[in-house]
C-alpha cells in the first residue's frame, strides 16, 4: 500500500523542497510549539515580544535542529538531503536558538542560561543517542519535548517557578509520553515492518485480516487528533491573555 509506505503520515514524495517539509514534521513541531504558548499563557505577566522569540527558538531547536539530527542517524524518513547540509542545518539552528536564549537571559535573568545550557545539550544527545542512547527514551522525551518547552516559557516570563507552572509542566510531560508510546508502535509499521499477516477470528465467526494498515490505524488517528487538541488550546489560552 502506497499509504503504508511511507515513513509518516505526514511525509510527503521524497525529492525537492518536499523533503524539507517533511524534516520538520509539522504536526508534531506545532504539539511541541504549543507547549511554549501554553507556557507563556499560564505566567503571571504576558510579554507576547518574548513569546515570539521564544517560540522562534524553540522552532529552531525543536523544529528544525533535532529533526535534521534525527535524519542525520539512519535516514528515517528517508529524504534526499545532503548529510552536509543536515549537518549545517542542526548546528545553525541549535547555534540560533542558543543565541536566542542568551540575548533573552541577557534582557531578563541570567538564569535562563541554565536552561540554554540544558536545552542544547538534550537536543544532541537525545537525537544522536549519545551515551550509548541514556538520553534516548520515552521519559527524556517527555521531560525534553514537553514539560522543558513549557517550564522555559513561564520561567522566561515571570523569571520563577510556581504551582501552576508545575502542573502545566505534568500535563506537557504526560501528553509527550503518550505521544512517545503511540508513535513507537506507528514506527515500527512503517519503517521496520517486512511483512504482516495474520487474521482477528470475531465470536460470529467473522475475521478480519490483519495488515499494516490495521495496526497503525488507530494510534495515527490518536497522534493527530492529540495534535490537533494541543494547538488549539494553546489558541484558546493566547486568545484569553489578548481579551
Amino acid at each position: 500500500m502506497t499509504e503504508e509506505a511511507r515513513p509518516a503520515f505526514y511525509a510527503l514524495r521524497p525529492g525537492g523542497w518536499r523533503d524539507y517539509v517533511t524534516l520538520l514534521h509539522p504536526p508534531y513541531t506545532l504539539w511541541h510549539l504549543s507547549y511554549v504558548a501554553v507556557g507563556a499563557a499560564l505566567a503571571p505577566r504576558m510579554d507576547w515580544g518574548l513569546l515570539g522569540w521564544t517560540t522562534l527558538a524553540f522552532a529552531l531547536a525543536l523544529g528544525v535542529g533535532a529533526h535534521a539530527l534525527d535524519e542525520l542517524r539512519g535516514r528515517p524518513l528517508r529524504t534526499r538531503i545532503p548529510s552536509w547540509l543536515l549537518a549545517g542545518l542542526a548546528a545553525a539552528s541549535i547555534g540560533g536558538a542558543s543565541a536566542i536564549g542568551i540575548a533573552v537571559a541577557a534582557s531578563r535573568t541570567w538564569w535562563l542560561l541554565a536552561f540554554v545550557a540544558a536545552g542544547a545539550f538534550v537536543v544532541v544527545a537525545y537525537n544522536l543517542e549519545l551515551f550509548g542512547g541514556a538520553f534516548h527514551s520515552s521519559l527524556w522525551f517527555a521531560g525534553a519535548w514537553g514539560a522543558f518547552p513549557l517550564l522555559t516559557a513561564y520561567f522566561a516570563s515571570a523569571e520563577t517557578l510556581r504551582g501552576e507552572a508545575v502542573l502545566g509542566a505534568a500535563f506537557a510531560f504526560a501528553t509527550s509520553w503518550v505521544q512517545w508510546r503511540l508513535s513507537t508502535q506507528v514506527r515500527l509499521v512503517r519503517r521496520r515492518a517486512r511483512r504482516i499477516e495474520g487474521t482477528v477470528e470475531f465470536t460470529d465467526g467473522s475475521e478480519l485480516p490483519v495488515d499494516g494498515a490495521l495496526l497503525a490505524r488507530a494510534p495515527e488517528l490518536a497522534l493527530q487528533g492529540l495534535a490537533a487538541a494541543m494547538v488549539l488550546l494553546a489558541g484558546s489560552l493566547l486568545l484569553v491573555r489578548a481579551g
